[in-house]
């Protein structure tokens, strides 16, 4: 298992520890003891190629590490690229580490903070940093994700954390200050966040691996490369050529059942099994306090009993890996 650093931080709970709610050491997943408990070996390092032609890893340190089986679980970076001046004036929500370094920097300033993106990972984000204390969020989107009564829910929990909602206002470009630019507006910040979707890992194209046209690893039912059966590719890196579906969390985590099965059963010469995509999955949307929005399909609900149940889950999901 080759990784940055010895432990892994649970997105699920970034904007608890955000929020207070949660020390950063209870969010995460500690790689070496994990890794020694399954009998694997940790390397800490970050991959700078792959070369699958010849299998093989290259690392940033100038290690090399040839593989008869290689998994891709790189997740994707913040997409930032496509956006004037986002690289390199707004601060992606991943990583994660590199997020709460800059929040820790602000959150007893007062601090004015613009979102860039008004999914579930922006309007979580933005409650928790009203929550902790910023002086003023505003959250930038071009069109609110949620639709009926869950739509209500989430607008009342943004105006009652007092979350400055822009619909219809994607971000244009971020000017030096940072500035926020929007149509006709320009509006500063002490930082700007962007949580607008994500970009393909440039590793898998210069892998010389078959891509979707956005450049995510194109994969089978398997989660298998369909161009390079020896490299198997799950979560936000990858595409289903077969059954496309979003990229979050609740995906991840089932893939990630289905890969632990077949990297089993691809060295023991057995048939792989199949990944079918969820029809309908559960959103817990913690807002600022201990309180959540919950909906699965048509139903939703919310109250500080849905806080707990996220709670429950997400420790119990850190927990696992113990």
């Amino acid at each position: 298992m080759i990784n940055p650093g010895p432990a892994h931080l649970y997105s699920g709970m970034a904007p608890g520890i955000v929020g207070g709610h949660y020390a950063q050491a209870e969010a995460e997943i500690d790689l070496a003891r994990l890794a020694q408990g399954a009998g694997a070996e940790l390397i800490e390092g970050s991959v700078q190629a792959i070369d699958a032609a010849v299998r093989q890893v290259h690392l940033a340190d100038g290690r090399s590490l040839e593989y008869d089986y290689l998994s891709l679980n790189i997740g994707a970076p913040a997409g930032t690229g496509a956006v004037p001046g986002a690289r390199e004036h707004a601060i992606g929500v991943k990583p994660f580490a590199r997020l709460l370094e800059r929040w820790r920097s602000l959150r007893n300033r007062g601090a004015r903070i613009a979102i860039a993106g008004g999914g579930a990972a922006g309007i979580e984000l933005a409650m928790a940093m009203k929550h902790a204390g910023a002086a003023a969020v505003t959250v930038f989107s071009d069109r609110f994700p949620f639709s009926g009564r869950l739509s209500e829910r989430v607008l009342a929990a943004l105006d009652r954390n007092g979350v400055r909602f822009m619909s219809s206002s994607p971000v244009l470009a971020v000017e030096p200050g940072p500035v926020v630019v929007t149509s006709p507006e320009k509006t500063p910040f002490d930082a700007v966040f962007w949580a607008a979707g994500t970009a393909a890992p440039p590793l898998v194209a210069a892998a010389g691996l078959a891509t979707d046209p956005g450049g995510y690893a194109l994969v089978d039912a398997s989660l298998r490369s369909v161009s390079h059966p020896q490299v198997f590719a799950a979560g936000d890196c990858a595409s289903l050529a077969a059954a496309p579906h979003p990229r979050s969390g609740v995906y991840a985590v089932r893939h990630g059942a289905v890969l632990a099965e077949n990297l089993m059963r691809v060295v023991r010469g057995q048939p792989l099994a199949a990944y079918e995509p969820q029809r309908r999955s559960l959103v817990l949307l913690s807002c600022g306090g201990k309180y959540a929005v919950a909906a699965r399909g048509g139903w939703s609900a919310e109250g500080a009993w849905a806080w707990r149940w996220k709670d429950w889950i997400d420790r119990r999901w850190v927990r696992s890996f113990g």
